[in-house]
């Protein structure tokens, strides 16, 4: 369970773009997409995913175990516009 907390993370947690401030109409909030499934499932979305040019492969995280066996869940996170 601890490793699917750190996996998570904290949603409140915002990340900088350099020292430069953004206008409050142009703000970035994180979107997190969580893939659950067999890891076979998992791997084929992700790649599908890529291939429709949504997202890297390399930019998921790699496949962690549930405690559902036979099944992984992968997280991806993006930062989104927000005006």
């Amino acid at each position: 369970m601890t490793q699917t907390k750190n996996f998570i993370g904290n949603v409140n947690d915002t990340t900088a773009v350099g020292s430069t401030v953004l206008p409050e109409s142009d703000r970035r909030e994180p979107l997190k997409h969580l893939l659950i499934g067999s890891k076979k499932t998992v791997i084929s979305t992700i790649h599908y995913l890529h291939v429709l040019g949504y997202a890297h492969a390399t930019d998921w995280s790699d496949p962690i175990p549930t405690s559902n066996p036979g099944e992984v869940m992968s997280i991806l996170v993006r930062q989104i516009l927000i005006n």
